[in-house]
Order: C-alpha cells, then sequence, then structure tokens
C-alpha cells in the first residue's frame, strides 16, 4: 500500500487533519487535533494505529506484521507493516477502528461538531 492511497482513505473522515510535529518526517493524521495514525513520511513501511487492547494482543497473534506500537503505550497503539503482510483491506480497517476510538473518545460537543 503506497502512503497516498492511505492517506486518501483517511482524509476523508471528518475532522480529519495532518502535521508534522516530530519533524519533517514524521506524518500524524488527527482528527479533532487528538492523533490517530502516526508513519514515517518518507518510508511508510509501518503505520502506528490505536486499538482496542484486547484486539490488539488479538491481532499481533494473528500477524506476524503487527507488533506493539513503537514509542507508542503498547496497550493501545499497534505498528502495522504496510508491505502487505497484513493485508491491505485489514489495514485500513485498523485505520477506521483507530479513527473511530479517537472520534469517540472526544467531548460530546466536539463530537457533534465534526463535518
Amino acid at each position: 500500500m503506497t502512503l497516498e492511497f492511505f492517506r486518501k482513505h483517511c482524509m476523508k473522515k471528518p475532522g480529519f487533519s495532518e502535521d508534522l510535529p516530530f519533524g519533517p518526517d514524521v506524518l500524524v493524521f488527527r482528527v479533532a487535533g487528538k492523533m490517530f495514525a502516526l508513519m514515517d513520511v518518507n518510508t511508510f513501511v509501518s503505520v502506528n494505529l490505536k486499538c482496542d487492547p484486547e484486539r490488539a494482543i488479538e491481532l499481533r497473534e494473528q500477524y506476524p506484521g503487527i507488533t506493539p506500537g513503537y514509542h507508542m503505550n503498547k496497550q493501545h497503539w499497534n505498528t502495522i507493516l504496510t508491505d502487505d503482510t497484513v493485508p491491505p483491506k485489514l489495514l485500513l480497517e485498523l485505520a477506521d477502528h483507530s479513527y473511530e476510538l479517537v472520534r469517540d473518545s472526544l467531548p460530546k460537543k466536539l463530537r457533534e461538531g465534526l463535518v
């Protein structure tokens, strides 16, 4: 999967924004200012996505391309390889899951204001 394909999928989501808060190489996708995806903008070999803790464990056991989040809270974040070790459809589903987890954690007023 390419970064551009992944980016186009994510940018359709309400409240989406992106920035480079950790320097010119690390791209972050956000919903209402809260991070839901983090990746290297130059190589896009993996992406960090938030995940339900129980599901995160199951995914790590099932897919060698899914590991505890690199430089992230290992309970709530996974690092997912983008080299088709993990099916592209699943990668997009996990991006949606990450977005939804972060969106649902926002205050009600922010959630309702997303367009």
